[in-house]
């Protein structure tokens, strides 16, 4: 059976993403192949890629607690955007009113549950 999209990224939101995948980059024996001053991925060229973003204010998750429940979104690459965005939507997503993505390389949704994910260009 045929999907949607492809799997590309898992992205953790964190205060000091450097350090955070430096972290990862040590416990997975994977590189850190780019870094910004706001995301920093660790990858050994396929994908899932790990991926940290710039989050000043978060708050780490107490699990099970449900008041600060566990946090992260995922990416998926898709080759024809709008194709994707629709059949995602067909199927339960919905497409949050947020998008920061000034070139439209990717998409930001809501999966049925309120999960951010991404559907995003190769």
């Amino acid at each position: 059976m045929g999907g949607i999209a492809e799997f590309r990224s898992v992205v953790l939101d964190c205060r000091d993403p450097q350090g955070l995948a430096e972290f990862y980059s040590r416990l997975l024996g994977r590189p850190v192949t780019s870094v910004e001053d706001d995301w920093v991925v660790v990858s050994d060229g396929s994908f899932p890629r790990l991926a940290f973003q710039l989050a000043p204010d978060h708050q780490p998750p107490v699990w099970p607690d449900p008041d600060r429940p566990q946090q992260f979104h995922l990416d998926f690459t898709v080759h024809d955007m709008d194709a994707a965005e629709a059949e995602a939507i067909k199927i339960g997503a919905v497409k949050h009113e947020h998008q920061p993505s000034e070139d439209d390389s990717f998409r930001v949704f809501l999966d049925p549950a309120g999960h951010p994910f991404c559907l995003c260009l190769p």
